[in-house]
């Protein structure tokens, strides 16, 4: 059978697989006993293992980290590296971020883009080439992750239990084709601060963000029923007035105000597409005419050396390269209190540089200003050669199938490929569409993500088949 022939005939299966489980809210929760990501996220890793087998895949669950489906003959193996985790919806939706509505042509819905959409889309395309009846010498598998947007234990665990496949593609990027991706760093500057010290505006508390690679969209700051409301209302008033940020008052639980600021979400790997709330918090505290007690101080460090800044130039941290352009950092959450203070950043940096030189820069920035840093999450970067067979022969495939160019690009994005060997990110959004991941009212477009399925058909069967 034709392959777009069988995708464009089971059209309507794709767009409800896809609407079913963005039906799932798979945001990370507390692990329970063979669901080490919570229940939502092993309910979306069995939905897809059950309609992998229903289409007739060999699947497998690996103790709820991960799972696969596969097809196929040969001694080596593509590999298809997907994720159904999600990060928290966030803000604002114009529809509701689970319902998975159809409205002009679009799937809204968390995940719809970034990964559920693209990872049935890849799956029908397997579905595709094994009903074509073509003779495979490889094998083909399509492997669930589910802790792509938190950790990569998924990752670890499965491929301390599972042979990694000789070489793959992510759909969880941009087309053509991805052959760079930006190091990765979570990192959290902290402060503890000396009993008894008070700020002088009476904060009591100040917290925002989901993620570190979400671009907040809401911070609030809780002062103390004794601090002076009619000033602080006061410089709200004003800050509306001269400010574009979004502010607003009302009342913590003991009758203290709260102020709180509304942003705009966006993908921590282009933090200057999103409105960051807690830089919006910290620039209004730092003007209210702050003292300098230890809470003070590290607001004020925050304000100054990052507060809206992307760049990361007020940590050492403004470096580029010509391979893969220049390094980001998100101001991802922020939690203070009355005895000690945290923030939490995400940054790509680019691939010529080091951890090691980023660390280095993090702590000689921080020399002498009292506040610590404590080092997370690390991906190191990708680069793959530009030629070869896999990269020449993912630009033949798209250009047959959109009649466009095809070259490779560099991102900030960090996606499965970069778990195994030879391994690129390859779609799933088209050149010229906005990027929506993790944004409010992400979506994804349905001619898309036929297009998506049937690239991914004949990439499968341009690699794997006689």
């Amino acid at each position: 059978m034709d392959l777009n022939r069988y995708i464009d005939e089971h059209r309507e299966d794709i767009i409800r697989a896809v609407q079913e489980i963005v039906r799932i809210p798979s945001v990370e929760a507390e692990a329970l006993p063979g669901k080490p990501f919570g229940e939502k996220v092993d309910e979306a890793l069995r939905y897809s293992l059950d309609l992998a087998e229903r289409l007739g895949f060999k699947v497998k669950n690996v103790d709820g980290y991960a799972g696969h489906a596969e097809f196929g003959e040969g001694g080596e193996t593509m590999g298809i590296l997907c994720h159904l985790d999600v990060v928290p919806e966030g803000s604002n939706w114009t529809y509701p971020p689970y319902e998975a509505r159809i409205v002009d042509g679009k799937i809204y819905g968390r995940g719809a883009s970034d990964d559920k959409g693209p990872t049935i889309g890849a799956l029908y395309a397997m579905k595709a080439v094994m009903e074509s009846g073509r003779k495979m010498k490889r094998k083909v598998r399509i492997i669930f992750g589910t802790d792509e947007e938190s950790g990569w234990k998924d990752m670890e665990v499965y491929f301390q239990r599972e042979s990694m496949p000789d070489f793959g593609v992510a759909p969880d990027a941009n087309y053509p084709i991805i052959n760079v991706e930006k190091g990765i760093v979570n990192f959290t500057l902290k402060k503890e601060f000396s009993r008894g010290s008070c700020s002088a505006v009476k904060i009591r508390s100040l917290k925002g963000g989901h993620r570190p690679n979400m671009v907040p969209d809401e911070c609030s700051c809780c002062f103390l029923p004794s601090a002076d409301q009619d000033k602080i209302l006061a410089h709200l008033h004003s800050m509306q007035k001269f400010s574009d940020y979004e502010l607003s008052a009302g009342f913590c639980e003991d009758s203290g105000i709260e102020v709180t600021a509304k942003g705009v979400s966006a993908h921590g790997s282009m933090p200057e597409k999103g409105k960051n709330a807690i830089a919006h918090i910290l620039a209004f505290i730092s003007t209210m005419g702050l003292g300098d007690s230890d809470m003070e101080q590290f607001l004020l460090f925050l304000n100054n050396r990052i507060g809206t800044d992307t760049t990361g130039a007020g940590l050492n941290l403004a470096l580029e390269d010509e391979v893969s352009g220049k390094l980001t950092l998100n101001l991802g959450m922020i939690s203070v209190d009355e005895s000690r203070g945290e923030a939490v950043f995400n940054i790509r940096y680019p691939v010529t540089f080091s951890k090691q030189e980023i660390m280095d820069n993090i702590r000689a920035a921080l020399e002498g200003s009292g506040v610590e840093v404590e080092f997370g999450e690390f991906q190191a970067p990708l680069h793959v050669p530009e030629s070869g067979f896999l990269v020449d022969t993912l630009k033949g495939v798209y250009t047959e199938q959109t009649g466009q160019p095809a070259q490779a690009l560099a991102i900030g994005g960090g996606t499965y490929a970069r778990a195994i060997r030879n391994a690129v990110a390859f779609g799933a959004q088209f050149p010229g569409r906005p990027d929506v991941a993790h944004e409010k009212d992400e979506y994804i477009d349905i001619e898309d993500l036929i297009l998506h399925t049937k690239i991914y058909a004949h990439a499968i069967a341009a690699l794997c088949c006689e």
